[in-house]
């Protein structure tokens, strides 16, 4: 494949680890930050402290807080992000201008509180119609940027855009399937997030791996439900996106989702957590959104509302646990 010119939007860990990937790849690969000050300490040290210590990051990617410049001429743009602020990046992307041939990739995973939007349905809201796809699957950064083997799935409903891009991202370390399911890939790799909260809540409270079990197959049947009613297949929720997903993230002592759930089930409250963290658990915004879908849907997503009511309305996580277990008896 031919060199091609990447902006990564993003310099947060995956940001990072995929710039380091793609480089290493052959490709030409400009890294932007949001924030000026940081951006020029990674670009010095060629360490990004925060987000992915111990990961050198060659010289030869370039680092920059000016978006006109990691935009410009290349072909594509891949939104490593915050779910909750890739609209606002958006509009930014729109005023320094960007190649309208550009393949837009998003790697962030979450649904916008208040529009209750996917990533990739505020792409075309703010972009328009252009070629665009998702990446998402069970991706820890820190373990791909090692090199462990990992595979993801790429999704676009454009046959040729995906197939491209996943020859753009495969490797020996890095195995990438597609799919068409854009809608079930995106809501796969942000409900799966939620149910990391409450596998997170459950170690805090000190149970076990059975309670664990119980919200991991529990919590996949409220992704394929609610993934049902908004028009996805039930059987991605079964794939890398889905249950692949989910597994990692509830179960990795580097899920940030599954800490907020843990340090919640020890008796901090979600404002003490969060004062302390440095990188985003995007469960907790889409939980919000995740709850406002199931009443907008009518589907029952009981570890969801639950999760809901834990981090927003102050209930207590045991009282959560006890409520789940006391339901209405029914078939599985």
């Amino acid at each position: 494949m031919k060199k091609l010119d990447i902006a990564i939007l993003g310099d947060g860990g995956w940001g990072t680890t995929l710039a380091v990937m793609l480089f290493k790849k052959g490709f030409n690969v400009t890294v932007w930050g949001a924030f000026a000050g940081y951006a020029g300490r990674v670009n010095k040290r060629r360490i990004n402290i925060k987000f992915l210590p111990g990961i050198k990051i060659p010289a030869g990617i370039e680092i920059t807080h000016d978006l006109t410049r990691a935009l410009k001429d290349k072909k594509l743009i891949v939104l490593a992000v915050p779910s909750q602020h890739m609209r606002r990046i958006l509009k930014q992307v729109k005023r320094c201008g960007f190649s309208r041939d550009a393949m837009i990739l998003s790697a962030a995973k979450g649904i916008e509180v208040g529009s209750l939007q996917r990533m990739s349905e505020i792409i075309h809201h703010e972009l328009g119609g252009l070629k665009s796809a998702v990446l998402s699957g069970p991706t820890i950064a820190h373990e791909v940027a090692r090199g462990i083997p990992t595979v993801a799935v790429i999704a676009s409903r454009q046959k040729k855009l995906r197939q491209f891009l996943q020859d753009v991202f495969i490797s020996g370390r890095f195995r990438v399937y597609t799919s068409d399911d854009v809608i079930g890939v995106e809501l796969g790799g942000s409900l799966k997030n939620i149910i990391a909260i409450a596998c997170g809540i459950s170690d805090g409270l000190k149970f076990g791996a059975n309670t664990k079990a119980a919200i991991l197959s529990r919590g996949l049947s409220e992704l394929a439900r609610l993934g049902s009613a908004m028009g996805a297949r039930a059987s991605t929720f079964s794939g890398i996106s889905g249950l692949g997903d989910l597994v990692t993230t509830c179960i990795s002592p580097y899920s940030r989702n599954r800490f907020v759930g843990e340090e919640i089930g020890r008796g901090k409250t979600l404002a003490q957590i969060q004062s302390h963290m440095q990188m985003v658990a995007e469960g907790v915004p889409t939980a919000k959104s995740a709850y406002a879908l199931s009443l907008k849907y009518k589907v029952d997503m009981p570890i969801t509302r639950e999760v809901y009511r834990v981090l927003y309305k102050n209930k207590s996580p045991l009282k959560a646990f006890e409520d789940l277990m006391g339901r209405i008896k029914k078939e599985e």
